[in-house]
């Protein structure tokens, strides 16, 4: 039964993408406010569906963490459902994604219209870096965040990947803070399988790190630290 649930809720998430996605592009002439709204929308009807349908009961901690001004978020990468929760409880942010996800039909073509994405091609190293700082700086200064994940792709629960550097030297170059977010979403969604599983789904906004304080490789050490002991303490996968 929990797998036919699971798949009930897959199809919604991904057929409300699809559907939202071509009402994104409709809706090309709409201020960035209204745009933004509908992938609200989006998010918000996902995260119904998955505490619906699965179970998973999804909380945010540590909102008043998130500052007044622009900021950059860095946030753990397990599963999908960390990139709609952001949608829906983070300010609006540009993504710093993978060119190859903007080849999508409807989805990855709303996804560079809407979110104002800036695609890297990941295998680019220093060029990448410059180009999330050149075009990070005119994000933050149009009133956005701009949300990282810093080990640059999916990685198993209780795993760890090298942090890359562009978000701390983007926040250190604009003069804005990093914020760190951990959760334990592969805890009820395993990494290639459909089964999703019913719990409780903790994301934790970390204090803002002032990124004027130390060098970039510093500052990404701290987020990281942070990030990593959070996950050790909310997932039970974390050894």
């Amino acid at each position: 039964m929990l797998a036919v649930r699971s798949f009930i809720f897959l199809f919604l998430l991904f057929g409300a993408a699809l559907v939202l996605s071509a009402a994104e592009l409709l809706a090309f002439w709409a201020p960035f406010r209204v745009k933004w709204a509908i992938a609200v929308a989006w998010a918000d009807f996902s995260l119904w569906a998955g505490r619906v349908f699965c179970g998973m009961d999804v909380v945010t901690e540590g909102a008043e963490n998130i500052p007044d001004e622009p900021c950059v978020f860095l946030i753990k990468h397990t599963t999908a459902l960390e990139v709609y929760w952001q949608i829906s409880a983070l300010p609006p942010a540009t993504w710093v994604l993978k060119r190859e996800l903007l080849y999508i039909p409807v989805f990855g073509w709303a996804l560079g219209l809407v979110m104002k994405s800036i695609a890297i091609d990941r295998k680019a190293g220093g060029p990448a870096v410059k180009q999330v700082i050149r075009q990070g700086k005119q994000r933050l200064a149009s009133g956005l965040c701009v949300s990282i994940f810093p080990e640059g792709t999916r990685v198993a629960p209780g795993e760890t990947r090298r942090y890359g550097i562009s978000g701390a030297a983007l926040a250190e170059g604009f003069g804005c803070k990093v914020v760190p977010v951990a959760h334990n979403a592969g805890d009820v969604w395993p990494k290639r399988q459909l089964r999703k599983h019913p719990g409780k789904v903790r994301f934790c906004i970390g204090p803002p790190i002032d990124a004027s304080k130390q060098p970039p490789k510093e500052t990404n050490k701290i987020a990281q630290d942070w990030i990593e002991t959070k996950m050790r303490e909310i997932s039970a996968l974390y050894a």
